[in-house]
């Protein structure tokens, strides 16, 4: 779907890891339309590979956020005996995913590269063909939170343990990219269970440096207070999307 090198799309976007903070992707997205600003390639990991499977599949960004606002952390996962995981994600493949029709990615409207960690070879994969909705299973399972995913007989995880703002497969393709970025970390008092525990250790060891993502797009997306919402946080879905939509309302944007 990519080709070999040849920068045959005009604009990328790169669409960050974040857990519940990932509703700012869709505010930030529906900014952009509004300015006249879409996207002819999608990359995404975690949190941003559903938010680009939604937009890639068809979705406005409004569309989007209505369907995946009704849905709970407790109702997209499920506890799992830990051998792998704590937890199951098997419910956001039976529930949130059947909102998206297309089963491959490589048949979706906006061509789509998922970031995913191969748990097995100890390396990241970007994705481009396959089953979709196993793909962003997979790159949205927080080790040690959720058990990883099986695909073609290789476990795969969250693609943000080793890039969680793809834009390096953007980057040969794309003549401009722009990266989006929902992590910007948040001190915080206390941690009062093992979710958050893990959660919070996977959020501190995977945070690329702002500067090292300014460097690499041509715009830099990251709204600084998104930092006041905990990463598992999907009862306040409407305030995260408003944060993405009002900072690039406000950004001035020249591409």
């Amino acid at each position: 779907m990519f080709g070999s090198g040849d920068k045959k799309y005009d604009l990328g976007i790169a669409l960050g890891g974040g857990g519940a903070r990932g509703f700012a992707h869709l505010g930030v997205l529906e900014a952009l339309h509004e300015k006249g600003i879409k996207p002819d390639a999608i990359s995404g990991v975690s949190a941003g590979a559903i938010a680009g499977a939604f937009i890639a599949s068809g979705h406005s960004p409004k569309e989007a956020f209505d369907i995946i606002k009704q849905y709970r952390f407790t109702g997209i996962s499920e506890l799992n005996i830990p051998k792998t995981g704590l937890l199951s994600s098997a419910k956001m493949k039976s529930r949130l995913l059947k909102k998206i029709p297309t089963k491959n990615l490589e048949d979706l409207e906006i061509p789509l590269v998922i970031c995913v960690s191969n748990m097995l070879d100890g390396k990241p994969e970007y994705l481009t063909e396959g089953p979709l909705a196993d793909i962003i299973q997979a790159s949205a399972s927080i080790p040690v939170l959720f058990s990883p995913v099986e695909i073609n007989d290789k476990l795969y995880s969250d693609g943000g343990i080793f890039d969680n703002v793809p834009i390096r497969p953007l980057k040969n393709h794309c003549k401009k990219v722009i990266g989006v970025s929902i992590s910007p970390i948040q001190e915080i008092k206390e941690l009062t269970s093992l979710i958050q525990v893990t959660t919070r250790m996977f959020q501190l060891a995977v945070n690329p440096s702002t500067k090292e993502l300014e460097k690499q797009c041509d715009v830099f997306i990251e709204p600084p207070d998104l930092c006041n919402y905990d990463i598992m946080d999907t009862k306040h879905a409407q305030e995260i999307f408003d944060i993405g939509y009002e900072y690039v309302k406000n950004m001035e944007i020249d591409l």
